[in-house]
């Protein structure tokens, strides 16, 4: 999906994770190289991508395909090309094998030498796509974010019932930058939390375009999916287009703010809760095809007095607490405190009360595959990250202040807010299959 931060490989990121440190004064960790061996194929995971477009072919498929104990053997999108350009990445990275392909994602979803998928559809599917694949055996790795606010739950639940793993798409708690942001706030080196302040890049004005009909390889009924229908126009199904329109996602907030509000609510406590007041404004267009906020302000506040602001300012996370403040400015930017010293904080085993940063996601996905654990993003996060980020795009858009219980996961007094934690679903696309 374009509109996420750039990557490189797994091993640039590690070597200049050590440039980092050593620029902050920190002993370096071990530089982290992706797993190349001999894995017997018998143990091979068997991965099936859903979604090839471009998040899920240069940043998914790319990464997965480094995993020597991983095997990619089924692809599926609604575009053909996207297929073809898939097929012939994987040769490349195997040599001459056999990839079976698909259009509509149930087919791929019943192959049964197919043991997990990775979703990387536009937001709409998120969530439906990854019940399916779990009802159908499959463990799933999936783009954030949710939909919704009442289907996330249904997402937990349908991973607890199933037993399946699930991971979200979604990098921060493996960078450096942010894992030790949180890590240092957790640990209160700037003493009690009290505030954060979000930078996230704005929204973009999409003009009107005339209908016209979809390209012949390309299964446009598919592609809406449970979205209410629209024509097709020439750049509706680019992801730097579908993000602005709020029937298919919620537009800069819940996209980039899937990334440093997730880092925000780790710093203070709150991944598995949630805000208990939000209001905020915003400027959505009315006469074009972008329907989400493009400019905008949100305030919330949590249940353990922290306040966040979210604003339209480029990417940036400031956390100010009783005894200093830490920040990030720009994607994986310079780090600076106040005290200082706080960059030269270290923690000896066992001493943190935070975690251990993880590997990639692509990575930790696999090992918990095999061993069954919780991944770095499971089902439950993915579910309270986006909440709270739909909560800031609903705030905008009735243009009042909301209250929400984290604990029964509904607007406390608003009956109106209450009916839209969810929406209404088209559902020609179930009866729709291509040969």
């Amino acid at each position: 999906m374009s509109a996420r931060p750039s990557r490189t490989t797994s091993a640039g990121r590690g070597c200049r994770r050590r440039a980092f440190l050593a620029g902050m004064g920190v002993a370096p960790w071990v530089c982290w190289f992706p797993r190349r061996g001999s894995a017997a194929p018998s143990n091979r995971i068997q991965l099936g991508m859903i979604g090839v477009g471009w998040h899920g072919f240069e940043v998914n498929l790319k990464s997965f395909l480094q995993e020597s104990d991983c095997r990619v053997v089924a692809v599926c999108d609604v575009r053909e090309r996207h297929v073809r350009r898939a097929v012939e990445e994987i040769r490349k990275a195997y040599g001459p094998t056999d990839v079976r392909t698909y259009r509509d994602f149930r087919e791929l979803l019943a192959d049964p030498g197919v043991d997990a998928v990775c979703i990387s559809t536009p937001d709409h599917w998120h969530v439906t796509m990854s019940i399916a694949a779990a009802r159908a055996g499959k463990d799933v790795f999936c783009e954030k974010p949710t939909w919704t606010i009442a289907e996330g739950r249904q997402l937990v639940k349908a991973m607890e019932e199933t037993g399946r793993v699930f991971q979200f798409g979604l990098e921060d708690r493996s960078l450096i930058h942010y894992h030790k942001l949180a890590e240092w706030v957790r640990n209160g080196e700037i003493g009690e939390l009290r505030r954060i302040e979000v930078g996230l890049p704005a929204g973009r004005v999409v003009p009107k375009e005339p209908p016209e009909e979809p390209p012949a390889d390309l299964d446009y009924d598919l592609w809406v999916g449970p979205a209410p229908w629209a024509p097709y126009s020439k750049s509706r199904t680019e992801p730097m287009v579908w993000r602005q329109i709020r029937d298919y996602s919620g537009g800069m907030i819940t996209d980039w703010g899937a990334h440093l509000v997730d880092t925000a609510q780790v710093a203070a406590g709150m991944e598995r809760s949630g805000p208990v007041e939000i209001e905020g404004e915003g400027e959505i267009p009315t006469d074009a095809m972008t329907t989400t906020p493009v400019t905008f302000t949100v305030r919330y506040r949590y249940p353990n007095g922290v306040e966040m602001t979210v604003r339209s300012t480029g990417p940036s996370i400031r956390l100010e607490g009783t005894r200093g403040w830490i920040a990030c400015m720009g994607w994986r930017g310079q780090i600076t405190a106040e005290p200082a010293e706080i960059l030269q904080r270290r923690y000896a085993p066992g001493e943190s009360r935070f975690g251990p940063r993880p590997p990639t996601e692509h990575r930790n996905f696999l090992d918990c595959v095999r061993s069954r654990a919780a991944t770095t993003y499971p089902a439950e996060d993915a579910h309270r990250l986006s909440t709270t980020l739909h909560l800031g795009v609903l705030a905008i858009e009735l243009r009042r202040r909301l209250r929400w219980n984290p604990d029964t996961e509904s607007f406390v007094g608003d009956t109106e807010a209450d009916r839209l934690r969810t929406r209404p679903v088209r559902d020609d696309w179930q009866k729709h299959r291509t040969s």
